[in-house]
């Protein structure tokens, strides 16, 4: 199994330098992938009907995920890029066929792009998009994605898109990008199963493993090998190093590939643990190597 960071964007600032020093020293230490989380607009919570679902706020500052690994792109020569989970019913497909294109070829092909329909309905009202289609719009926008990124000119109609004889150029360098998928939901783990090319778990936690049992269900019943099938969850910082020897051992077992170290302590309420707000982007860097440390002993 390897290890992985998400890139904390709701605390690291926006200082270009401690940015970059974030992605280096992961790189450094060996880490195989960098992973970012995506949303274009924050909203107030209060007095919403209905609520809105998740941690982030107007006041959670979110980097644009793919400019973001575009930059990181210049800054690194090995690590693994990641976007978890891009909401991909929310964008114009044939635009982020072409952003993605962009990024793998500026990383030498390390690219990995993990989509998903996300939760928040004032953001898809923001960028007019419609929250109630986001499913079957993925469904459809996956296909398109593939398209664009294997073939030089593609000819499609289908519900939501029209391309009459056009492509992308320059189409990423290995002629392709992985495509996986995130969340939790029955919806996500079947399309998975269907067709994705592995999946993205928010936490570390029993809810995961029992997720991540039903996939490799599913995924044989698509007559698809599940061990060869790569599962990816986070845990966060604020666990501690005991919880992180536990769970490398439980996520392996559970047949998942990365497990990924969270500075940001996003699900510190969710596990019943104080959270840990790492203002100093050196205490990133610190709980970097702690992480490091730990799970190679």
């Amino acid at each position: 199994m390897d290890f992985g960071v998400v890139f904390p964007t709701t605390q690291l600032g926006t200082d270009p330098a401690a940015i970059k020093d974030f992605a280096q020293t992961a790189e450094g230490l060996g880490f195989r992938r960098l992973l970012t989380y995506d949303h274009v607009l924050g909203a107030v919570h209060q007095d919403r009907d209905p609520p809105l679902a998740g941690p982030y706020t107007e006041n959670d500052p979110f980097h644009e995920p793919l400019m973001l690994l575009a930059f990181l792109a210049a800054c690194t020569t090995t690590i693994e890029l990641e976007v978890a989970v891009l909401v991909l019913p929310q964008r114009q497909t044939a635009l982020v066929a072409k952003q993605a294109a962009e990024v793998d070829v500026l990383s030498g092909g390390r690219l990995v792009l993990a989509v998903g329909t996300g939760w928040n309905y004032v953001e898809y009202e923001c960028l007019g998009a419609p929250f109630e289609a986001r499913g079957i719009r993925l469904d459809e926008q996956v296909e398109v994605l593939r398209r664009l990124w294997r073939e030089p000119v593609v000819d499609f109609t289908g519900e939501f898109h029209r391309i009459d004889r056009a492509g992308i150029a320059p189409r990423p360098v290995r002629g392709d990008i992985p495509l996986c998928y995130g969340g939790g939901a029955e919806p996500a783990l079947q399309r998975a199963a269907r067709n994705g090319d592995g999946f993205v778990f928010g936490s570390a936690s029993p809810h995961t493993h029992e997720r991540a049992g039903r996939l490799r269900e599913l995924l044989v019943e698509r007559g698809r090998d599940p061990h060869a099938f790569p599962m990816e969850t986070m845990i966060d910082y604020s666990l501690g190093p005991d919880i992180w020897t536990e769970q490398v051992t439980a996520w392996e077992q559970s047949g998942g590939s990365i497990l990924s170290i969270r500075t940001m302590s996003t699900a510190a309420a969710r596990h019943g643990v104080t959270r840990l707000d790492l203002t100093d982007p050196a205490a990133h860097i610190a709980a970097l190597h702690e992480f490091a440390d730990t799970v190679r002993d």
